[in-house]
């Protein structure tokens, strides 16, 4: 199953809510400003990372500027605790499976949460739809 986890205030994460329900796409949403996340759970996320902290921590926010510390210098437990503590230091959405995580929305990188068979057919459509264009 597909999670999305999301905040109200991010418009990045009402554009991915939108395009999953488009696509007919389920998923389980979390409003993580209502449920904010566990340090389990940052586990969970951070191992589906492939480059760590770096994909999930947001350096606009409001926290990242105030805290002024070196996040390259903290142990993982120090920056999870960290996150936990001021949970707008993570980026939203946080869209994931068992197998992949997207961190913001990118219609390119959540195509990758399509069956294969959606896949296929979206890919013809955008050809078709090209070749019509190309031939007008």
């Amino acid at each position: 199953m597909l999670n999305l986890y999301v905040a109200p205030s991010s418009s990045s994460s009402r554009r991915a809510e939108k395009w999953l329900k488009s696509h007919d796409i389920q998923f389980k949403k979390r409003d993580i400003s209502k449920r904010p996340l566990s340090a389990e759970d940052l586990k969970q996320i951070l191992r589906l990372s492939e480059n760590g902290s770096d994909d999930l921590i947001s350096k606009r926010c409001h926290s990242f500027k105030k805290l002024k510390i070196n996040f390259d210098n903290l142990r993982v437990s120090q920056l999870i605790d960290l996150m936990v503590k001021y949970p707008d230091l993570i980026r939203r959405p946080l869209i994931f499976d068992d197998r992949q995580l997207q961190v913001g929305f990118s219609e390119e990188g959540i195509r990758s949460f399509l069956p294969g068979e959606a896949r296929k057919t979206l890919l013809t459509d955008l050809l078709e739809q090209r070749n019509t264009d190309i031939t007008a």
